[in-house]
């Protein structure tokens, strides 16, 4: 676990799911849907023993669960695909610190909105960003052979870490074709989601907006678990 020595930052593993700001309810929630899936999570966090804490909690709650918590830079070079699971006002600072150690043929999934929380306002509104979306500063922040793909962004934490259930919830997923697909089939390792293919990275402007309408939802209706969508009407 997490008493291992850091990884390499030679070789990602392709089969290592990394989940930066896992230690917060939403990365948190994937990192038991992944181990609980069989798959190797590595924890990542700006302070490491932060991470270490958040990886204890998922072998406690998966037993025999592989998983590890490293700092952010670690945890990066540790699987090809990274998850990107901070607020918004951390997104540019926490990626501006790893440009380093990416490596090409990486896939970051970014699954940030730009809630206006962010300078100080509710979560129910977002702000304008002059690239579009999250997901889009994203791509404008890692280095050349780095994909970006948008996922996961209006999946309620409490429904991922509620292990007994399945989730429940359509995820809109936008990037270029391949690691697009790459990012759909881990949607589907989680049990209840639909991996939907959202098409261009641009799309994400739209799906990251739905995520303040949800959380107004959640308040008008009173849903403490966090409501989801489904898009219905698609062939199967």
């Amino acid at each position: 676990m997490s008493d291992q020595a850091p990884p390499s930052t030679t070789s990602p593993d392709p089969e290592a799911i990394a989940i930066l700001g896992g230690t917060g309810d939403q990365g948190l929630g994937l990192a038991l849907r992944y181990a609980a899936a069989g798959r190797r999570v590595v924890i990542g966090s700006r302070k490491p023993e932060r991470a270490e804490a958040a990886a204890a909690e998922v072998l406690e709650k998966v037993p025999g669960a592989d998983v590890q918590g490293f700092g952010n830079d670690a945890a990066t070079a540790a699987a090809e695909v990274v998850i990107l699971s901070v607020p918004f006002e951390h997104t540019a600072s926490t990626l501006k610190g790893l440009k380093d150690v990416w490596q090409p043929g990486q896939i970051l999934v970014s699954m940030g909105v730009p809630l206006a929380t962010a300078i100080g306002d509710g979560p129910v509104r977002t702000v304008g960003i002059w690239q579009g979306s999250c997901a889009e500063l994203c791509a404008a922040l890692v280095p050349q052979g780095v994909e970006v793909v948008s996922a996961f962004q209006n999946v309620p934490a409490h429904r991922l870490q509620h292990l007994p259930d399945p989730v429940e919830c359509d995820v809109i997923v936008s990037g270029k074709k391949a690691p697009r697909e790459r990012v759909q089939a881990l949607c589907e390792l989680v049990p209840g989601i639909r991996a939907i293919n959202g098409g261009l990275l641009a799309n994400a402007r739209y799906v990251e907006g739905w995520t303040a309408l949800l959380i107004g939802l959640n308040v008008r209706y009173k849903v403490p678990e966090g409501t989801g969508f489904r898009i219905t009407g698609l062939p199967e």
